[in-house]
């Protein structure tokens, strides 16, 4: 695991698969839980945006459209995480009871993210790269 500071002063130990080409092999070193949450969050990207296509960007895995980077996912330590970038600002109230920083959603394991917050972050992503 590698350990690095997030915005909030903590460090989080992103899972290191060891450099993963695919995200299969991305989610095969997971735990059995996150390896379920973030299968599901892909599912639902997905489902969202049928049209995109599955990359490992930053070691982590990622959806593109048109050649643009749409969304990542991943495991640390500790939690799940989505990366929708700054569209997260316009869904400011319904995000307030998750565990964010700039661009990033923290969540456990346990708890998947709603499939309506998904498809609205994921659209709202699809919108802007499409500005």
């Amino acid at each position: 695991m590698i350990p690095r500071k997030t915005s909030r002063g903590h460090t989080a130990k992103t899972v290191n698969a060891g450099a993963p080409k695919t995200v299969d092999a991305y989610l095969a070193a997971l735990s059995d839980a996150k390896r379920v949450a973030l299968e599901l969050l892909r599912e639902m990207i997905k489902g969202a945006a049928p049209e995109a296509e599955e990359c490992v960007s930053y070691e982590l895995p990622a959806f593109r459209l048109k050649g643009k980077l749409l969304v990542s996912y991943g495991a640390a330590a500790n939690h799940c995480a989505f990366y929708p970038g700054s569209v997260m600002q316009a869904l400011k109230e319904e995000l307030k009871d998750y565990d964010t920083s700039k661009g990033t959603i923290r969540f456990p394991a346990e708890q998947p993210l709603p499939r309506a917050l998904v498809r609205k972050l994921v659209k709202l992503r699809i919108a802007k790269n499409e500005d």
